[in-house]
């Protein structure tokens, strides 16, 4: 076999593979207070494949990286594309005026981009 054919073998085999998901991405974050607590709706982008490779989560963190709230998402969403999940009853601790919103999947772990949310009483 000749070095052109191994080379686009190999090509298509990694374009093909799970690997080349791109990682959750976040398209829209709403954050509304009610009373004393607020609702987030993170709405994601992710190329599910099923069980093996989905977007299993997102989170909220303060300026300093803590974590302030978490939805953890149960299952793939295939043929739901992009998607929102809402998480209520959120406490944010006084005085906090922008989170920081980051997604994750079930084979990559933690996006490394977040997305800043300004909170608006």
């Amino acid at each position: 076999m000749s070095m052109n054919k191994v080379l686009l073998l190999l090509i298509s085999c990694l374009i093909a593979g799970p690997a080349w998901a791109h990682p959750p991405e976040i398209k829209d974050v709403r954050i509304k207070k009610t009373g004393m607590v607020w609702r987030v709706d993170v709405t994601l982008e992710h190329g599910d494949t099923g069980w093996d490779h989905y977007a299993d989560g997102w989170e909220v963190l303060d300026a300093r990286g803590n974590r302030l709230a978490h939805r953890e998402l149960l299952h793939p969403h295939v043929n739901e594309q992009p998607f929102t999940r809402a998480l209520s009853g959120v406490v944010f601790p006084d005085g906090t005026r922008e989170v920081f919103v980051r997604a994750k999947c079930s084979v990559d772990g933690w996006s490394g981009q977040s997305r800043k949310v300004k909170l608006k009483p």
